[in-house]
């Protein structure tokens, strides 16, 4: 069996080790082998290692890392998709061993998770994508009842009249999700904080000041959108600032809100619901939506070539070389609130 260099997670609360003797994955059918060049680290990370989340799932010692890129180095069976050579990003999957994940030199990937990268998009902006486009594609299209724009129920869904709340617009994956929504035809996006001249032009029809209190705030969602809002998504608020979106819904017509932080809400606080509402906590995984994800993938390289998904450029720390001090240090910076960009391991 061949061995390789790694950085393993031992035991839940305890911090990464170095392991010079991993054992290499091996492609199966429909997979592909690739030589990691960017590992991507992000608060998901700094949760499995501190809080054990997931490892259920994946078991131990386990590999970190679910935003990567590589390059091809050998291809499985059945696979038609990808040579060697291609450049790739994917998301690692949850599976046992965490053979897709980054912190490694050598990962498989699934092929129907996989997607080129065009020669225009560098293997880090190629890395922002993953997590943060998928639990956006998730929360529009599974976990909020809009259809994917490549589906059949999309013949029938009116997009140019319906409207989309984004609740943190500065954040990567809020920027992402007005991409996805005009990709989608969605008529109305509003967003809340963030630029106005770059969310305007990936497709917001209107940026919110984010400022000024909840109360004010939602006095001005609703001076835009009235009391028809049926579609939210909250990308970075706490239950407290989720009050501000569930309040904005609409009171004569059911309601949804998507959010990336799932914990209870005070839901005396959301008041004139007569149709009611539901939350939907977003898992944006993959393997766990495989039919919608796939197609997505599908499509990543030419809506890239497009540029009708724009990564972000420079929004990352790089550090190079595969190091357990190093990958501890970044993880660290996401517990204590110091990362403020994505943090990219060159191995």
């Amino acid at each position: 069996m061949s061995t390789q260099r790694a950085i393993l997670l031992k035991e839940a609360k305890t911090p990464l080790v170095h392991s010079e003797a991993h054992p290499v994955p091996e492609p199966q059918a429909g997979q592909v082998q690739v030589k990691v060049t960017v590992a991507g680290l992000n608060g998901h990370d700094q949760k499995v290692r501190d809080l054990g989340i997931f490892l259920g799932r994946v078991g131990l010692p386990a590999v970190l890392a679910n935003d990567v890129v590589g390059k091809v180095v050998k291809v499985g069976e059945n696979v038609t998709s990808f040579k060697e050579g291609d450049r790739v990003v994917s998301q690692a999957a949850f599976d046992r061993g965490t053979p897709q994940n980054g912190l490694q030199e050598y990962a498989v990937f699934h092929e129907q998770f996989t997607a080129r990268i065009p020669d225009s998009i560098s293997d880090d902006d190629a890395a922002t994508l993953p997590t943060n486009i998928i639990a956006t594609l998730v929360a529009l299209f599974h976990d909020l009842p809009i259809p994917a724009p490549w589906t059949q129920e999309a013949q029938s869904f009116d997009y140019q009249n319906a409207t989309l709340l984004i609740v943190g617009g500065g954040s990567v994956a809020g920027r992402y999700a007005v991409q996805l929504a005009k990709i989608a035809g969605i008529g109305k996006i509003v967003v809340v904080g963030g630029q106005e001249e770059e969310l305007k032009s990936y497709g917001a029809t209107h940026v919110l000041n984010r400022h000024g209190g909840q109360d004010v705030v939602l006095e001005r969602i609703r001076s835009v959108i009235g009391d028809d809002l049926i579609y939210a998504y909250d990308v970075v608020n706490f239950p407290e600032g989720q009050l501000m979106a569930l309040n904005a819904l609409s009171s004569h017509k059911k309601g949804y809100l998507a959010r990336l932080l799932p914990m209870p809400v005070d839901e005396s606080r959301v008041h004139g619901k007569r149709a009611g509402f539901e939350l939907k906590n977003v898992l944006g995984i993959s393997s766990d939506h495989p039919e919608l994800c796939r197609e997505f993938w599908k499509r990543l390289p030419g809506y890239l070539e497009q540029g009708l998904i724009v990564p972000f450029k420079g929004e990352y720390q790089i550090t190079e070389g595969l190091s357990a001090e190093t990958a501890n240090k970044l993880l660290d910076s996401f517990k204590d609130g110091q990362a403020l960009k994505h943090a990219h391991i060159h191995l």
